[in-house]
């Protein structure tokens, strides 16, 4: 059975697309600690990160690195933290939250609530940024 990004990157799942290479897909997370808070995926389902071949691997963490310079562009913020948890979802994921203290990475802290439309456009500018 495929997980839920899976279904995301193959959009039978809508999602607040940011960007997609042609091995990782980035998409806003819509339960964010952050506005800008977004996860990277492979688009090959693998459950543990450190499961992932190396290529994909590297792949991965460079595309991550694009969106979180895209991400600081948009969202005022003192840094990118980045964390890889990997309990929620059994497919290899890394978030990437604005964050301007260690406390703004606290998982237990209650989560943002951002309209659709909010989130639509934070998607496209952060689109519009990634190099």
């Amino acid at each position: 059975m495929s997980s839920i990004f899976t279904k995301i990157i193959n959009g039978e799942i809508p999602s607040y697309k940011v960007v997609e290479s042609e091995t990782c897909f980035a998409f806003l997370d819509i339960n964010p600690l952050a506005k800008g808070h977004t996860l990277v995926v492979p688009k090959k389902e693998v459950d543990y990160i450190f499961d992932v071949e190396d290529e994909l691997y590297s792949d991965l963490m460079l595309f991550a690195k694009k969106v979180g310079k895209a991400i600081e562009k948009v969202v005022p913020c003192e840094r990118v933290g980045v964390t890889v948890i990997g309990l929620e979802v059994p497919h290899a994921h890394i978030h990437l939250i604005p964050i301007n203290g260690i406390s703004d990475m606290n998982f237990a802290k209650p989560k943002l609530a951002l309209d659709k439309d909010e989130l639509s456009e934070l998607a496209k500018r952060m689109a519009s940024e990634f190099r």
